[in-house]
């Protein structure tokens, strides 16, 4: 019994420890040791291969059970009393990903990759980047999950997911337990992030020296940026644009009752009931604030439309790929598009970065070492994503009462 209570005690600090405490210490103890041995540092950085082929081989699954379990599930008429909402949430989600490909183009970034020596096609513009997601769309659904054709998943997943939802209550049960069961997996694969960490930055800086962690710390400061962007600037112009009054102490009341809480969570669904209590403090109409905010937890991700905007990018820029405007535009829509699918684990979003990366001709196992590398900065960045996703959602379901309100009296009293 004794050894019993020892093996399910191992197993809760493995899966239910901090996981940010955790990746906090296996990046500086790959920085140590690529400081007192090189040798060392190379030799463990096949744990950072296994983490990254681990991420290559769940993440094409991850996204087409998502997305079917998701659509087969949705119930007709759900979103219709929450519309004025979810269109707040689709702009804030959109103009992320703007945000973000502005400030890339100001401040663009480069990545330290390896492997990226192989012959890679870029698109020649705009219309060559549409043929190739068009062909994509149409490819073998066993070819596109084999070769981690995302866009083809993603397309096959919608199609599916709407076949689905004629299917008996049962099947579409089974669907959803299918993807919680993937969705298990990628939690034990990102719960070996700090291994993973450990073996990738101990190698990279034996290869390419202490300089990198700059260019981490760079991407890092961008991200943040735009989210702070998104935060203080342009979600309270869209509250602006629907109450008509100074937007800033609802944006402060949801960013410290709503967003700090979301902050150290890392789970916008386990925020939830947060801001399910803020709404019914600040008097919000429960019909509205009961549906919208579990919505919101699912499709309000402007957090995650700038994480996978900024990392497609960087390696975009890092690879000597030209981005003309109407491609920038489109890599916006595709962006957000993902942000909507975000699992619901930490690093979700990072999972997603391969699907963007597709647009620009960039191979699947460049674009896992990507998101690798964002698991790196994962430990303020999914922090401060979440925080903005989560603070959002309360954000905009109250606007939009509030906007609901004020249209009333304003036809009341005419």
């Amino acid at each position: 019994m004794q050894v019993d209570n020892k093996g399910q005690n191992w197993r809760q600090r493995l899966f239910q420890g901090s996981l940010i405490q955790q990746i906090l210490i296996g990046l500086l103890a790959g920085i140590a040791l690529a400081a007192v041995s090189k040798p060392a540092a190379h030799a463990v950085g096949i744990l950072g291969t296994l983490f990254v082929s681990a991420l290559k081989g769940v993440a094409p699954l991850l996204v087409l059970m998502l997305v079917i379990a998701s659509i087969a599930s949705h119930q007709p008429g759900q979103k219709t009393s929450v519309r004025h909402v979810i269109i707040l949430y689709l702009l804030s989600t959109f103009f992320a990903a703007v945000v973000a490909v502005v400030m890339s183009h100001l401040m663009p970034q480069y990545l330290v990759l390896k492997s990226v020596s192989q012959q890679i096609t870029p698109p020649s513009g705009i219309l060559a980047v549409i043929q190739g997601l068009l062909m994509n769309m149409v490819v073998n659904p066993v070819s596109a999950l084999i070769e981690a054709n995302y866009i083809g998943i993603l397309v096959w997943a919608i199609g599916l997911g709407l076949a689905f939802r004629h299917a008996s209550d049962t099947t579409r049960t089974v669907l959803k337990d299918a993807s919680l069961a993937v969705t298990w997996l990628v939690r034990v694969v990102i719960r070996c992030a700090p291994l993973g960490i450990f073996g990738l930055v101990a190698s990279i800086l034996a290869d390419t020296g202490f300089a990198t962690l700059w260019g981490y710390a760079h991407l890092l400061a961008l991200l943040l940026g735009c989210m702070l962007l998104m935060a203080l600037v342009f979600n309270p112009l869209l509250v602006y644009w629907k109450i008509r009054r100074n937007p800033y102490p609802l944006v402060f009341t949801c960013l410290r009752e709503s967003g700090v809480t979301a902050f150290f969570t890392r789970s916008s669904a386990a925020n939830i009931p947060v801001n399910l209590a803020l709404a019914k403090k600040l008097n919000l109409d429960e019909d509205t604030y009961s549906v919208a905010i579990p919505l919101g937890a699912n499709i309000s991700m402007a957090g995650a439309a700038i994480t996978i905007t900024t990392l497609t990018l960087a390696a975009v820029n890092t690879l000597g790929i030209h981005v003309d405007l109407p491609t920038a535009i489109l890599l916006s829509v595709v962006a957000s598009l993902c942000a909507f699918g975000c699992s619901g684990v930490a690093g979700g979003s990072l999972l997603l970065v391969p699907v963007a990366c597709n647009m620009f001709g960039i191979p699947n196992d460049i674009a896992m070492q990507v998101v690798a590398l964002g698991f790196i900065i994962s430990v303020l960045q999914d922090s401060s994503e979440t925080a903005l996703n989560s603070s959002a959602d309360i954000l905009f379901t109250a606007a939009a009462c509030i906007g609901d309100e004020r249209k009333q009296q304003t036809q009341f009293h005419q």
